[in-house]
Order: structure tokens, then C-alpha cells, then sequence
């Protein structure tokens, strides 16, 4: 599966650089629309492409969240970004029984740690009790968030009101 999925990749990219050299091609057929006010149009630069192992990286949403008494505390269903696109925050889904009663609390990312995560079945750990997470208010959409941070680890953000 590895040597199809890097194969797949490498083909993208020659595809990728072949037709942007075939943009430059002067024997090649004129575009069917003319370029505004004689400007030519720069062909896109072929896209990147990074292979990450499939050990070395995995998805996180819908993933067990524990404590580090290894109590259930929910699971993550949202990852919260600033306006720069950094990680920020994630949205657990906490408490009740088969998703009846719970409600979604936003803890701040430094307070989750991701030492075992190599299966699906293997959770992450929440540095905060079920306690302090049974206190935090419930997180609403559209709202100013409230994060759970972990001891000396909060920042705050800045927002518009």
C-alpha cells in the first residue's frame, strides 16, 4: 500500500511539472481565451508534495480523549485555529452516555498530549481531572470561547466583541 500511495504521488507531480512545461511549449496551441491586455499568463508552479509515514502521523477527530487517571473524559470532534491557522484549542464532546447528555467543552491544546496514538484505538491524554472538565462552561458556536487550560499553560486570545 506504502510503494502505491508514493507512486501515486510521484505521478501527480510529473503530470504536474509536464504540463506546466507544456505551457511554455511555443509549438503548443494557443489558449482559446486571449490574456488580458497582453499580459501572458505565468503557468502555476507544480504543487509540493511531502510523504509523511503512516506511523509518523494520524487524525485526531472523533479519537478517545483520557485523562491521565485514564478516566473517560469524551471524545474530540472540532479543532479550534486562530486567525494566523495555528492550533489553538480542540472541542471535546464530554460526558452523558452514547451521546445522550453531553455537552462540548473546548480545553486548550497544550493540555493534550498525543504519546499513543499510533492505532485508532489508542486515545489521547487530557492533563486535566473529570472534575475540572465538569466544571467548564459548555462551548457554543458564535460565541467568545472559553478554554480549559492546564496549570500555567493558558494564553489568552485576542478577539473582537
Amino acid at each position: 500500500m506504502w510503494a502505491s500511495m508514493v507512486m501515486t504521488i510521484v505521478a501527480a507531480a510529473f503530470v504536474a511539472v509536464a504540463a506546466a512545461q507544456a505551457a511554455d511549449d511555443p509549438a503548443a496551441p494557443p489558449p482559446t481565451t486571449p490574456p488580458a491586455q497582453g499580459a501572458q499568463k505565468e503557468p502555476a508552479p507544480p504543487p509540493s508534495v511531502t510523504v509523511i509515514g503512516a506511523r509518523d502521523a494520524h487524525g485526531i477527530l472523533g479519537r478517545e480523549v483520557r485523562s491521565a487517571a485514564n478516566e473517560n473524559m469524551g471524545r474530540i470532534v472540532d479543532v479550534i485555529v486562530d486567525r494566523e491557522g495555528t492550533v489553538r484549542a480542540a472541542v471535546i464532546d464530554f460526558g452523558g452516555f452514547l451521546g445522550v447528555g453531553s455537552r462540548k467543552i473546548v480545553v486548550d491544546w497544550n493540555a493534550l498530549h498525543f504519546g499513543k496514538v499510533a492505532n485508532k484505538s489508542d486515545s489521547i491524554t487530557l492533563e486535566l481531572t473529570k472534575e475540572q472538565v465538569s466544571a467548564a462552561p459548555e462551548y457554543k458556536e458564535d460565541t467568545p470561547l472559553i478554554v480549559l487550560g492546564a496549570a500555567g499553560s493558558l494564553h489568552p486570545w485576542q478577539y473582537d466583541h
